[in-house]
């Protein structure tokens, strides 16, 4: 599946996730409804996945998780936040980056319009 074709699936998921839930719960009910709600549109989903740091040929360890893995190829970082600041955005490039993923979502739930919520983060590989 193209990515931008999967970035519109997986949004379309989050909308229903916030049609339901609302804003205002912890990211961990998000993330748990999200997996969920990808999984019932036949997409392929891992969750809280490690990512080795690898620095000049050794593993440094385990430190990152990515929240959300879609297809192999799509980074989602869930958050439940008053608002996404640069910070999120680089977490989530960093997570990109070790994992060497072309493509991230930033989905912040705490959002009265979740569109307003969310924030696409390309990998320059």
């Amino acid at each position: 599946m193209m990515t931008g074709n999967l970035s519109g699936k997986v949004i379309g998921a989050a909308i229903e996730v916030h049609r339901v839930l609302g804003a205002g719960l912890l990211e961990s009910a998000y993330e748990l409804a999200f997996e969920h709600e990808l999984r019932l549109q036949g997409l392929r989903v891992a969750r809280q996945l490690a990512v080795p740091l690898h620095y000049k040929n050794i593993a440094l360890g385990d430190g990152f998780r990515l929240d959300l893995l879609v297809e192999e190829t799509l980074v989602i970082e869930v958050k439940a936040i008053d608002k996404i600041l640069p910070l999120h955005e680089a977490q989530l490039l960093t997570y990109l980056r070790l994992a060497k993923k072309p493509l991230g979502l930033l989905v912040n739930f705490n959002n009265r319009v979740l569109k307003d919520g969310i924030k696409r983060i390309a990998n320059g590989l």
